[in-house]
């Protein structure tokens, strides 16, 4: 590995630096970088380290490795805490007071490069497992190269030399590292100098770190949290006079992922939001403690026979961990629930229900906690009703023309709220009615996790529990019977021998803010009025409202996608790693359905 003054003379005086190692191992090269960057005075505000894994040790694994490190163990302790299940994808882990961030790239190491969104300042590519990657990918290194980025490589061929070389890399000097034991420690050091430029899109930087938030739901407390965590300085507006009064002002919500037996970007979705969600409620101070809920299992009911051995062969082609999900017959799953169900299903044993207007209010607080100037500015009974762009900023004006805030970046966080102005108006966004109905603790099983299927049930909370919720597709805002009773229709499927009776009319309505496609839109808002003349174009090619962005649709999910989305906006703000994968990223991009509409209209041969 290069020295620590390799490093510190590459990352000195800079705010943040970027290293990627191709292999993770047990965490030998992290540690010593970690060492390194918190022993130097000048080290960088932000040190991100993007490591790729073919997959991820289990914790067991990772404690046993820290025991040949006593010099490090408080450093592995800290990690072992964050560490994520054995599942794939991305995780991103923050250590160090969110200074150090891990992000760890699991799966096929080539693959996994293509995936990544990120300037890299080093790579670190001192093990073997790279060798096992198409010589083609080592091309990629090219573009994800910040100006002047190092490469450190062992045991390099011809080959794999020249494509380096073609892909920008000029090699110094080679350093033979070997020991009587060891023959492939000769590191080649190369540093990125390419002859020509490739035109590529602009990476997303603001200097001047202000920005407006519209709507302090989970979505807009969530972006306040992470934006004063990176030291922007953030107006939070509204319309309401307290947090969380729409979609997100029910008593109790669910958090759980969602599984699939294809993986797909729904699937993949959930599982890194939900994982990043626990760590992020861990560092606000614990759920149950800091805010109101309990992390006491999710069991999620099987709908019927049929769905059940769909869901038995999910579980024997995934086999996920059980710290992550795990299969439970009828029998099991009773058992566990406290009380006859309807058949076997999931259990999720770190899942479990919170009340979202306490989260947003403790994401809130984390925000004046932090802050040593005042960074958080909050705006509540203000209504913004108009959005206009002058000069360099985005002015907000309320309903009387009145200037609420003006700032360089504005968020959109409102959920549907958001098709008022005319910037949004075609966002495929639709409003969906959801009824919960309250039960008193002693009319329904007193269980234990939350139970989930055609209808879910919490366990109770001051005496009241939750079930719902209806999909209506009207606008009532008021309580009806008909959704109630549906509720409890679909409660009763699963829950057999339960039944409701006579029970008074009680719950809430609020209205889910749901994508056409049923996933969130996260990012710069397209501008449609701008031209864009390439063929086949991509989301890159797509004009865009400058300083506009949105973290909008979150339909029934927003307690776990809200952590997450709000990282991966400000991950692109900043020009920082992103903390998923670049399809999963575009799959969310609020110009995918500008994108599709435009490849439908252009003519066939174009």
């Amino acid at each position: 590995m290069p020295t620590d003054t390799d490093l510190a003379l590459h990352w000195r005086e800079r705010d943040s630096f970027v290293l990627l190692d191709s292999e993770f191992g047990s965490g030998e090269h992290f540690f010593a970088a970690w060492q390194a960057w918190r022993d130097d005075p000048q080290r960088p505000r932000q040190l991100h380290y993007l490591a790729l894994l073919p997959q991820l040790a289990a914790l067991h694994d990772l404690q046993q490795a820290a025991e040949r490190f006593p010099e490090w163990q408080a450093m592995y302790a800290e990690l072992c805490s964050a560490w994520p299940p054995a599942v794939p994808g991305f995780h991103r882990i923050f250590l160090q007071h969110e200074q150090l961030v891990l992000t760890l790239m699991i799966g096929d190491g080539a693959a996994c490069l293509r995936q990544i969104v990120a300037k890299v300042d080093a790579f670190q590519m001192l093990g073997r497992s790279w060798k096992a990657w198409p010589v083609a990918a080592l091309g990629t290194l090219g573009k994800l190269a910040a100006q002047h980025a190092t490469l450190d490589i062992c045991g390099l061929e011809a080959a794999a030399r020249k494509q380096l070389q073609q892909a920008g890399f000029v090699f110094e000097n080679d350093v033979d590292n070997r020991s009587e034991s060891d023959t492939h420690s000769i590191i080649s050091c190369a540093r990125f100098a390419p002859r020509f430029t490739a035109r590529s899109a602009a990476a997303i930087i603001h200097g001047d770190r202000r920005a407006i938030i519209i709507g302090a739901g989970l979505a807009g407390s969530a972006a306040c949290q992470r934006l004063v965590q990176r030291g922007w300085s953030v107006d939070l507006i509204e319309s309401h006079a307290v947090p969380a009064q729409q979609a997100s002002g029910n008593i109790a919500g669910i958090f759980m992922p969602v599984l699939s037996r294809d993986d797909n970007p729904g699937s993949r979705l959930s599982r890194s939001a939900y994982l990043f969600a626990l760590q992020a409620w861990r560092r606000l101070g614990g759920i149950g403690t800091t805010f109101t809920g309990a992390a006491c299992g999710v069991l999620q009911i099987a709908r019927d026979a049929e769905h059940a051995n769909g869901q038995q062969q999910l579980a024997a082609f995934w086999r996920y961990p059980a710290d992550y999900a795990q299969w439970l017959d009828q029998a099991a799953a009773s058992h566990l629930a406290g009380c006859p169900v309807s058949d076997g299903g999931w259990y999720f044993p770190a899942a479990g229900w919170v009340q979202p207007r306490s989260l947003c209010q403790a994401m809130l607080d984390d925000c004046i906690s932090r802050q040593q100037t005042q960074r958080l500015q909050t705006h509540f009974g203000r209504h913004a009703a108009l959005l206009e762009r002058k000069q360099d900023s985005w002015l907000i004006r309320d309903q009387h023309g009145t200037e609420i805030a003006s700032a360089p970046v504005v968020i959109l966080a409102n959920a549907c709220d958001a098709l008022q102005f005319p910037q949004a108006e075609d966002l495929p966004l639709t409003a969906i009615r959801g009824q919960i109905t309250y039960i008193k603790a002693g009319q329904v099983p007193a269980i234990a996790p939350v139970i989930c299927g055609e209808a879910y049930l919490t366990p109770a909370y001051e005496g009241l529990c939750s079930a719902g919720a209806s999909y209506d597709k009207d606008m009532q805002q008021t309580l009806r019977q008909d959704s109630q009773d549906d509720n409890l229709t679909r409660l009763a499927n699963i829950l057999p021998g339960w039944q409701a009776g006579a029970l008074p009319l009680a719950g809430r309505v609020g209205f889910r803010c749901v994508a056409s496609d049923r996933l969130p839109l996260v990012g710069a808002l397209p501008d449609k009025t701008g031209a864009c003349a390439v063929r086949e174009a991509k989301l890159k090619d797509l004009a865009r409202f400058p300083g506009l962005y949105s973290l909008l649709g979150y339909a029934s999910r927003g307690l776990i996608w809200a952590p997450l989305a709000a990282e991966l906006l400000v991950s692109q703000l900043n020009g920082e790693p992103l903390p998923i994968e670049a399809d999963l990223a575009a799959a969310l991009d609020p110009a995918r359905f500008l994108l599709k509409k435009q490849r439908r209209s252009e003519p066939p041969g174009r």
